[in-house]
């Protein structure tokens, strides 16, 4: 279905959430959907600068939304939290009401708090009335893999300077992608009909 477009929000300091994002959009687009990759504003040179800010009207005209950060002591990014808390208005007005959402991670430690974060980051969009959705266990690539993803979203564990995204940790984002876009469309063409 064409006219659909999921918003892949994230912030990314070394690279890492970057290149979960990019397997996100990878599975976004498989669907037909438009990805757009998008960032935070930051005082720093972070890897997601590479994308453009998220405009509030761009979130408000998405069909989804696919937010990502690297875990902060199991909190996601202040960068993230800031925006989020100049979003009143758009709560206000229920802009974000029934538009599907899910959520991804990254850490540098095994333990390093992913679930938490992915928890945590799911709070605003929750109260923004999205309709939150994460990996079924039906997902091969959440039975194979000690380090990233659960079914609460995409994750990866990097505790390397070397920026890889495990096969299972893609596999997971990349069917997080599609999971999301496919909601949002079928979503869409019954507000369509």
């Amino acid at each position: 279905m064409s006219g659909c477009n999921v918003v892949i929000f994230y912030f990314s300091r070394g690279g890492q959430t970057r290149l979960l994002a990019d397997a996100i959009a990878e599975g976004v687009q498989a669907t037909g959907a438009e990805a757009l990759l998008r960032t935070v504003e930051t005082d720093s040179d972070a890897a997601s600068m590479r994308d453009l800010l998220l405009d509030k009207n761009e979130l408000i005209n998405c069909d989804a939304l696919i937010m990502g950060s690297p875990t902060r002591f199991g909190h996601m990014s202040a960068h993230l939290q800031k925006f989020w808390e100049t979003t009143s208005r758009e709560w206000l007005n229920g802009d974000l009401i029934d538009k599907p959402a899910a959520v991804f991670t990254t850490t540098s430690s095994l333990h390093g708090g992913q679930e938490s974060t992915l928890l945590n980051m799911a709070l605003p969009l929750l109260h923004h009335g999205m309709l939150l959705t994460g990996i079924p266990y039906e997902q091969p690539s959440l039975h194979h893999d000690n380090a990233g993803g659960s079914p609460y979203g995409a994750g990866a564990l990097n505790a390397s300077s070397n920026l890889t995204l495990s096969a299972n940790e893609r596999a997971s984002a990349v069917a997080l992608g599609q999971r999301v876009a496919t909601i949002a469309q079928q979503l869409k063409s019954t507000k369509d009909a």
